[in-house]
C-alpha cells in the first residue's frame, strides 16, 4: 500500500490542493439563524489543521424558499445569500487557508422534499419538476410539489449564479452543486421524479438541461478558471435502489452534456465506494465517470468508516477493525491505476479531525472511530 499517493499534489484551474483528501459535505444543522459562526469556523478550521486538502461545506441553501425542509431545523441550516450568512462564511474561508487547506461551498436547493407548514410560506410545498411525491422521509406526505415553470426554472438557476459569484467574491476556491440524494437538481435528473413533457424533461440527455443551464450561468460569470463540481449519485434518501443509468452508454448519455456545459469535477456520491459499479467492472461510479469523461473524480462512500453508511447512521455494529486499511489499500490502487483523482471523507473526519496527518504519519491505530452519537458533537 503506497499511502504516499494520497499525499500527492493535485492542480484543477486555478485550485491547487495539497493531497488528495477531501472533507466530504454533511449537513450539521448547527447554523442558528442560518448564519456560520465561531462554532462553524472552529469546526472546518479543525479538519483543515488536521490535514485535509480540500474542505466542501455542508450543503447550504441558495434563496429563502430553499431554506424550508422537514430532516433537520430549518432555522439552522446554513444559508449562502444574504450579507450576515456570507460574511459567516468569509470568516470561515480565511480560518480554512490559513492552513493551506482550500474551501468549496456546496449549494443546495432540497426542492420538492420542503415540508408544507413551514415559514416563509406555510401553505406552498416545495419545488419540483413534475408533480410527484418525493420518496426522501422528510419530504412532506400527500402533498405533491409546486410544478416548476420555465420562470421558476430562470429564477432558481440566477439564484445559483449569484450563489457562486458570492463565493468567487469573499474568496473560495470554486463551488459545488449539489445534484445528487434526491434534492432539486437530482429530481431532473430522475425518471421517478421528472415527467415533463418541454426541454427539461424526456430523454436522459434532456433531463440534463436544467443542471447544464445552472451550469453555463455560472461559468458566464465566474470565468473558465473558477472550478465547478457537481455532486451526483444512482441511489437516493428512500430510494437506495434507485437508477440514473443503468448501464455504462447510459451513463455517457448522462455525463457527456453535463462536460460540454462545464463541469470540471464529479463528486460521485455511492454508499460504499469499493463496489462496482455496472456488472462486468471492477470500476465504481467514479471510476466509470473518469472513463467516459477525462475530469476530475472525487470518490466518496465508507471510506474511513467500518460499514456502509446507512447502517453505521442507524446504529448497527461492526467489528471488522481492518476495513480502514482494506479500504486505504484498494484507494491508492484506484489512485495508481488512475481510475479516481480524490477521496471524500465523511463520519471518519467528524470523528477524528486528525484523521489526515495520522494516515499521513501512519498512525493507524491512533485513528478514533465513529459512533453515530459522535453526530451530536460539534465542532
Amino acid at each position: 500500500m503506497n499511502i504516499s499517493l494520497l499525499f500527492e499534489k493535485l492542480n484543477l484551474n486555478d485550485l491547487h490542493l495539497e493531497n488528495r483528501i477531501v472533507m466530504a459535505p454533511m449537513t450539521r444543522a448547527k447554523a442558528p439563524e442560518n448564519t456560520p459562526n465561531n462554532d462553524t469556523s472552529d469546526y472546518y478550521e479543525l479538519r483543515a489543521k488536521g490535514g485535509v486538502g480540500l474542505i466542501i461545506s455542508e450543503g447550504s441553501y441558495i434563496n429563502l424558499h430553499a431554506s424550508e425542509t422537514g430532516f433537520s431545523d430549518p432555522g439552522m441550516v446554513p444559508h449562502f445569500f444574504g450579507s450576515k450568512a456570507l460574511s459567516g462564511w468569509e470568516n470561515v474561508v480565511d480560518a480554512v487557508h490559513k492552513h493551506g487547506t482550500k474551501f468549496i461551498p456546496q449549494l443546495w436547493h432540497v426542492g420538492s422534499v420542503r415540508q408544507t407548514g413551514m415559514s416563509p410560506e406555510p401553505n406552498k410545498s416545495g419545488f419540483g419538476p413534475s408533480a410527484v411525491l418525493n420518496p426522501n422521509p422528510g419530504a412532506s406526505k400527500g402533498d405533491l410539489p409546486q410544478v416548476m415553470t420555465e420562470q421558476d426554472i430562470e429564477n432558481i438557476i440566477n439564484d445559483y449564479t449569484n450563489a457562486a459569484v458570492a463565493a468567487k467574491n469573499i474568496g473560495c476556491d470554486g463551488i459545488e452543486l449539489h445534484g445528487a440524494h434526491g434534492y432539486l437538481i437530482d429530481q431532473f435528473f430522475w425518471d421517478y421524479t421528472n415527467k415533463r413533457s418541454d426541454v427539461y424533461g424526456g430523454s436522459l440527455a434532456a433531463r440534463t438541461k436544467f443542471a447544464c443551464d445552472i451550469v453555463k450561468s455560472i461559468r458566464s460569470k465566474v470565468g473558465n478558471e473558477f472550478p465547478i463540481g457537481l455532486r451526483y449519485s444512482q441511489w437516493k434518501i428512500g430510494a437506495y435502489d434507485a437508477k440514473i443509468a443503468h448501464n455504462p452508454q447510459e451513463l455517457e448519455d448522462f455525463l457527456l452534456p453535463l462536460v460540454n456545459a462545464g463541469v470540471d469535477l464529479f463528486h460521485c456520491s455511492t454508499r460504499n465506494f469499493s463496489k462496482p459499479e455496472f456488472e462486468g467492472s471492477h470500476l465504481n461510479l467514479a471510476g466509470w465517470t473518469k472513463k467516459i469523461t477525462g475530469k476530475t473524480v472525487i470518490t466518496v462512500g465508507s471510506v474511513g468508516a467500518n460499514m456502509d453508511f446507512v447502517d453505521n447512521y442507524l446504529g448497527k455494529k461492526s467489528n471488522d477493525d481492518s476495513n480502514l486499511l482494506s479500504a486505504l489499500n484498494l484507494l491508492c490502487q484506484q489512485l495508481e491505476n488512475k481510475e479516481v483523482d480524490l477521496v471524500a471523507i465523511g463520519r471518519a473526519l467528524i470523528a477524528d479531525p486528525a484523521f489526515t496527518n495520522k494516515i499521513k504519519q501512519h498512525r493507524f491505530t491512533d485513528i478514533i472511530s465513529y459512533t453515530p452519537e459522535m453526530l451530536e458533537s460539534y465542532p
